[in-house]
């Protein structure tokens, strides 16, 4: 079985994506609130590496013609982040939690140039 991945660079970070799978990613800030509705097609065009079995494509930064194509499936959020302020002497505490904005989305094809598709 040959294994077909890329690297691409979303929300500031480096995810490896192969087809078929699902992955979280930052919400996308020039998104609205209707931009997420489930089925919603998506493509990224920042491929920093594609592999196929033996093969790897290397971009510099990125690759040209490289294109990670997708479809969203529902929002969702990260699991909440708890932070705590605690004076030990004044007997003064303090907790707050922040909940980030994700994307739940499938990967469906990887095209490494215009016309060849590997899913």
């Amino acid at each position: 079985m040959m294994n077909k991945y890329a690297i691409i660079d979303t929300g500031g970070k480096q995810l490896r994506v192969e087809p078929g799978r699902f992955y979280d990613i930052r919400r996308f800030a020039l998104l609205g609130p209707n931009a997420l509705k489930p089925n919603t097609k998506i493509s990224m065009y920042r491929v920093l590496l594609i592999c196929e079995g033996s093969n790897i494509d290397l971009g510099h930064p990125w690759l040209s013609k490289a294109i990670v194509k997708g479809r969203i499936l529902h929002p969702c959020f990260d699991k909440k982040g708890i932070m705590r302020k605690i004076h030990s002497k004044k007997k003064t505490r303090r907790k707050s939690g922040y909940r980030q904005d994700f994307i739940r989305f499938v990967v469906d094809s990887i095209c490494s140039t215009g016309n060849s598709v590997i899913s």
